[in-house]
This record gives C-alpha cells, structure tokens and sequence, in this order.
C-alpha cells in the first residue's frame, strides 16, 4: 500500500493499481521494468488515490454526492443535472496544503531533469477502475495536453478530478455495474514529447478487427495524439507482421495505407487555450508519418510490451519532432479481441444488394439495417432514437451514453484506432468509420444497411437489406492426411478466416489484388507516355502521387498485398498464381485500353504464361516479379511459392522459368518453389515433361473441365453440360495425380469442384491427391467429407 500523496513512474507498477490506477500503474511497470529493453517512457510522477480522498475528505464533497447519485438512481436527477453538480463539487475545492507543496515539488524536480523551467508536462487522469483486461473506460476521463506552471497544473489536476464526473464517465460505470463512490482518480504527470512538431498514434497487438494475433496495427497522424484517439482525422495504418521482426535483413511490414491526415493538433501560441488545430500542409498530408524502420521499432516494442504483460496491449506512442525519438506513452490491456473465443465465431452474408450510398473503413465484420439518425452537432445528442443507426462527423466519449443504444455507427472521419472503432468494438456493434461525405450523404430518417463482412472496407447501402449469420465452431474439426488448404482472394479474406485450421493457401489470385487495390494496368506505369485517355492519365497522377518511379506504386501495393494474404498462413506455404486476367480484362484497368487488342475469344487467347515472355507484357510480369522477390527476400515471406497459369508447351514453360530468373526468380535460389496451373489437357499428356520443369503441380478443374469436355464455363444455356465430375474430366485428373507422383512431385486442387460437391472430394482422396484447396466458407462441411473418405479407404 502506497502512504504517499505524490509518486514516481519508477516507484510504482501493476501492483499499485488500487492507488495509481490502470493507466499510471502501466506507465510505471514500463519505466521500471521495459526501459532496459528499449522502450522509451517519458518521466513523470503520479498522485494517489489517497490524495483523491484527503481532496474529497477536506472540501467535504462526499455527502453532497451520495446524495445527487441517490437522485439520479431515484430517477428525480437526469445524467445531465447529475454530472454538472458532482463536476462543480470538485472545482470548486482546493487542495489540502501538504499535496498542493507535494505536486509543486516534483513538477520542479521534473522540470529540472529535463533542463527546462516550467517544463510543459501532460496531466492525465487514471482511475482505479480503468484499463482493466474487460473494461478499457477509454477517454471516460480528461487529459490536459501542454499544461506550463504550477499554478496551471494545479487547476489541470483539480479538471482531472472534476472529469471523474463527466457524463460519459457516469453512464459507463452504471453499464458495468461500477460504485461511483468506490472508485478513485490518480493524477499522471508527464513530461510532454513535442510531438506537435512530430507526429503520435495508437497501436495495438492484436488486429482489432479480425483478432487475428500476429500483427501489431499502428495509426499515425501528424501532431498530437488527441486527433488519433479521438477520430478528427484518418490516419495512416500500418500492419506489422511480428513473427519475422528479429528475422535478419527482413522488414515485416504487410500494409502501409496513407491516410488523408487532414488537420493536426499543435501548440497553441498564447491566450488560455493550450492547444490547437489546424490544416496539415499538404507535403505531410502526401507523406507517411513513420519511415519503414520507425514503424518496424514499434512493433518490436508491441512485442515486448504484449510479452511482459501477458495479453493483447492498447498502446499509445509519440514521436519527437525534435530529436526523432520515439516514446510510448500509454499501455493498456485491449480489451475486445483477447475476451473472443478462439474456436467459435460468426459469419455474416449479405443476401442482397442495394445502392451503394458510402464507404468507409470497416469495424467489426458483422451487418446492420436501420434507420439513420443523423446529428451533425453533439448538442443534439438527446434527438438520438433507440435500435437507429447513428451517423455523425465524429464520436468523442460524450457520445457513449447513445453509442450503447445504437444497432450501427456510421462517421465522417477517423480511422481503425478512432474513438468510434473502439468503442463500436467493445460493444459488439458494426461501424463505418472515415466515408468522409456520410453525414451529407445520407438522410435523417432514410432506411439504410451496414456491411462490414467483407474485409477492411465498409459499405453502408440503401434499403433494409436480407442478410444471415452463420456460428462457426471449430472445436470439432478432425484431422486428414490429405493436406486441406484454402483458396484467398484478397488479404482482407486472409484475416477473416485466419481461424481455419488451414494447412496453407493453395490459391491466391494475383489479379484480385491488382484490380481491386493496384487498379492501374502495368504497362500503364511502366509507359505512362502512351496512354491516350485524358481521364486516365489523371486518375494514374491520382494515383501514383508521392511515388518518384510510377512502378514502384505497383511494386510496392502488390508486395504489401501478398504479403497481408501470406502471414495468417506463415510458415505454411502460399501458391501465389501470376496474374492471369484475359485481355479483355487487363484492357478494363485504368490505362488498360492502350496496351490490349480486341480478341474473339479471350478464355482461349492472350492469357497466362504466353503473356510474361512476349515483348507486349514483359516489363509489366517484370514488376510482378520484383513484387514476388520483395515479399520472399524483404519482407521475409519465404513460404511463397510462385505457380504459373495455362502454361501451353514445355517450350513456354522453359521461356516464363528464364524470364522469372532474369528478374531475380530463380527457382530453387533461397527455397524458391515454382509451381504449374494442370488445367490444359496438355499438362496431363505431357505431365512427365512439364514435371522435369516444375515442384508442384495444382490441378485448375474449371478450365480442365471446359478444355476437356469443349464446354465454356460462362455459357449460361450449356451449364447444364458443364460437369467436373465428368468420367473424362476424372479420367485426366486420374491420371495427373499418378503421373506426379511417379515424376516425385506434390499435386493438389484449387478448383471449384471439391467445394462444391462432396463425392468429387471423396474421389480425390481415393486417387490419392497431396492437397485440396477449399473456399474458406465451404471449409469445415468439405474437411469432414475428407476425413470420412480416408476413414472409408482405410477399412476398404
């Protein structure tokens, strides 16, 4: 039990909770026991609770609370009425002499270690019943940013106390059931890192979205960290993939989104406000607040910080803009994600579609329909009605009490780390944070559904949509000797399903990451000259702005986009397959236009490896490969493995494998595995040939299907026709599984069919296939047809 009134960081740690509080309790278990590891705390000290009570005792504040709480628990006081006298207890006392001497004497201690009279300190406040592992009570209480002299710092600690009381404090502890009067408020001082002149942010562990535990995910804007927290702005985003962070020469960095960081939080030069905010200038609004090694720093420090306490961390950090130092400056347990259950979670589908009204950044991965309420001033708070879905510019802790009673949220700005994504986390509610334009958008009173189900973005459509939700419960899932892998289309998918007891990807479409994330044809950005398309042009400058070398916009966007897909999946292999768009759908990307001619028949022309040695394509797969040799040999991703689609003749094949080499992919240097699409009947009758040339073939049923039976896929009045589990198509699949395996290579399937049909699952394990590659919805219904028919071969 601490006797002090007034503490250092380094006297205090987890143990003092009861005293200090969860959030200056944190900061002195770092000073103490994380410096020596490299985490930078900035110095401070904190008041106890003890000085909270002798403050409450001496102004005699206690009576007169009981008695307003008894009120507002009688129903005779509104939230409102309530808050305003308990707040006005506490600034209208003083403190007792001894803790007023006691706060002055370190603040000058502390302005004397850093060298700085009246050293500009930040002054938060910490309860006893905050940052706890199942309640966060994130910004229930105030902070006071760039405070300066004593007589300032003591008004700041007196506001500190008062906020102890504010509405939203008030309305949080009666959700979770706290007694206001048992808990306490401690006083963290802290010297200021002149991030005004830097920048700040937010990280997590874990991603906060998907739960899945190999990332930590940092937000960054320029300035203060209030715009992060509070989500005035949309911040850049970083994933950092933290298996391969002590991997030498690797950069695990899996995402870098560059957000609009349009206004900043500074100084504020005289008067009686402390702090400002202001336009960003538009060089930083076009640049990432951290360079590639900063972002890697933080996330060793995740590291350590989720090592030391155990569980999934909620971190706040700063950056200096004056020496480039970076400092951590809040660590608390997260508090959505580790609560979840590993083996059960819930699915959601959108039955339909309606007109798409806005998008933004996707929180939760469930769905809601509503009614929007739209209030563009929080003094309208009071108009919000229950079971609606509240849209709004942004959410402050103000909001919470109506936060709780909302089926969706939907905002203007902010980002993954926002106050509203927090808060919406906790509570189990869809948001979609930053659109940018909703509250213009959208109508008060107008029928609306929220999407967040299909990866990072979220989408908020018109109408009350039909939608279901499936429980998936992984407790049972048996175990097969035939490899089970997943078929991934986009990275986004990669962290909905990272649950799945998936041996690997055995499919990763390339060209999904292209035209939907990249978006711009890559000739276009290797011969930007020839583009003709006035709007194209602009929407490549668009694009591409802050990148010297076009290209390495195509480079870098691929790279970062395998890599998110690959690290769910890591150390297991990913098949990454090289693009294998037709031309009629390379000529649909931005620029595209120039660079394709038109074809009769597409699914039979221009595609797959013919395009990556002929001079029409070759400097674009060039960039597919610097993409590839970026994620194996920088990232550190080196269960890549690069498969070629409809590869025609061993001549073509010998032709992809040297312009692979030429471009730094030299298949077996570093573990490279260069894999072959068997999905032309050629692959089949010359298997033996194509096996001398490839590791592993990965049967592609559709295209084997149409090819063999002369049947198109697309052709709507011959589906009847198109059959996988054809005797002929079985036949060839037959016989490449035993032609592999007489040649001693792997093989596997990533077509349709074993998704779709349980017998056609069963036959391959009967021929004995290496692997199947599942559509991760079809996963666990598919894994028990498996085991079923390895156990029936067994007794056969």
């Amino acid at each position: 039990m601490l006797e002090s009134s007034v503490v250092w960081f380094n006297e205090i740690g987890l143990a003092d909770i009861p005293q200090v509080g969860g959030k200056n309790a944190s900061l002195g278990e770092m000073v103490r026991n994380l410096s020596s590891a490299g985490v930078q705390v900035p110095d401070g000290f904190a008041t106890t609770a003890n000085a909270y009570r002798a403050f409450v005792t001496a102004n005699g504040i206690e009576p007169a609370m009981r008695h307003q709480l008894d009120l507002f628990h009688a129903g005779h006081a509104s939230l409102r009425a309530t808050g305003d006298v308990l707040r006005e207890l506490f600034l209208g006392g003083e403190f007792p002499a001894d803790i007023a001497d006691g706060i002055r004497a370190s603040y000058r201690e502390l302005s004397e270690k850093a060298g700085h009279p009246n050293l500009p300190v930040a002054v938060r406040s910490s309860a006893t019943a905050e940052d706890l592992p199942d309640a966060s009570f994130a910004g229930q209480q105030e902070t006071f940013l760039n405070v300066s002299g004593e007589r300032d710092l003591l008004d700041a600690c007196r506001r500190c106390y008062a906020s102890l009381f504010t509405d939203r404090a008030i309305s949080y502890r009666e959700v979770k059931h706290f007694d206001h009067l048992e808990v306490a408020l401690s006083i963290g001082i802290q010297r200021m890192i002149r991030s005004d002149l830097g920048g700040s942010g937010v990280m997590f562990s874990i991603d906060t979205d998907s739960g899945f535990p190999g990332v930590a995910v940092i937000s960054a804007s320029w300035g203060l960290g209030e715009t992060v927290v509070q989500g005035t702005v949309n911040p850049d985003k970083y994933l950092v993939f933290k298996e391969l962070l002590e991997q030498p020469g690797c950069t695990p960095i899996v995402e870098k989104t560059l957000g609009e960081k349009a206004r900043k939080m500074v100084y504020a030069k005289g008067g009686s406000a402390r702090t400002r905010m202001v336009d960003t200038p538009d060089g930083e609004r076009q640049s990432f607040v951290l360079t590639d090694a900063e972002i890697v720093k933080l996330g060793r420090w995740a590291v350590i910080v989720e090592n030391h306490y155990d569980r999934p961390m909620d971190m706040e950090w700063a950056k200096d803009g004056l020496t480039r130092e970076l400092f951590m400056v809040q660590a608390r347990p997260e508090t959505v994600q580790s609560q979840a259950s590993g083996t059960k979670f819930t699915v959601s589908r959108l039955s339909e579609r309606g007109p798409l009204l806005v998008t933004g950044v996707a929180i939760g991965d469930s769905i809601a329909s509503g009614t929007a309420c739209v209030i563009k001033d929080p003094a309208d708070i009071e108009k919000f009605i229950d079971g609606a879905i509240l849209v709004t510019e942004m959410t402050d802790p103000d909001w919470v009490p109506i936060m709780t009673r909302a089926a969706g949220i939907v905002t203007d700005h902010g980002g993954p780390t926002s106050h509203a994504a927090i808060v919406s986390r906790e509570l189990g509610v869809p948001a979609v944070v930053g659109t940018g334009n909703a509250t213009s958008e959208l109508t008060d009173g107008q029928l609306i559904t929220i999407s967040c189900a299909e990866g990072d973005e979220g989408y908020v459509f018109a109408g009350a949509l039909a939608f279901e939700t499936e429980e998936i419960d992984l407790g049972e899932v048996p175990e097969t000797r035939t490899k089970v892998m997943v078929n991934i289309a986009s990275p986004a998918a990669a962290f909905e399903w990272w649950r799945l007891p998936a041996a690997g990807v055995g499919l990763a479409r390339m060209e999904f990451i292209i035209n939907n994330l990249i978006k711009i044809h890559p000739m276009a950005l290797v011969h930007p000259e020839r583009v003709t398309d006035r709007a194209a042009q602009k929407q490549i400058h668009e694009l591409t702005r802050g990148y010297l070398d076009p290209k390495e916009y195509f480079v870098q966007a691929l790279a970062l986009g395998i890599a998110k897909l690959t690290a769910p999946y890591y150390p297991n292999p990913v098949i990454v397959r090289m693009s294998d768009f037709k031309t009629n759908e390379y000529a649909h990307l931005i620029g595209g236009m120039d660079f394709e001619h038109s074809e009769q028949n597409p699914m039979l022309g221009f595609r797959g490896a013919s395009r990556y040695y002929d001079r029409r394509y070759r400097e674009g797969f060039a960039l597919e490969c610097r993409a590839i040799k970026r994620v194996r040999e920088k990232i550190g991703f080196t269960n890549v493995i690069v498969m070629v689609p409809f590869c025609r003749t061993t001549a073509e094949a010998d032709k992809v494998i040297a312009a692979m080499a030429e471009n730094g992919l030299v298949r077996g240097e570093r573990g490279l595995q260069v894999y072959m699409m068997c999905e032309i009947p050629a692959n089949v009758i010359l298997a033996e040939k194509f096996a001398t040339r490839f590791d592993g073939f990965s049967i592609g049923s559709n295209d084997l299907t149409q090819l063999v039976m002369g049947v198109d896929r697309d052709a709507e009045d011959l589906a009847a026709l198109f059959d996988e589990r054809d005797e002929s198509v079985k036949w060839m699949i037959s016989e490449a599984i035993r032609k592999a395996h007489a040649a001693g290579i792997k093989i596997g399937i990533c077509g349709q069919a074993p998704s779709n049909y349980p017998d056609f699952a069963a036959f391959l394990v009967q021929q004995g296939i290496d692997s199947i590659s599942l559509n991760p919805d079809s996963f666990l219904k598919t894994v028990s047809h498996i085991a079923q028919a390895e156990q029936e071969l067994d007794t056969a």
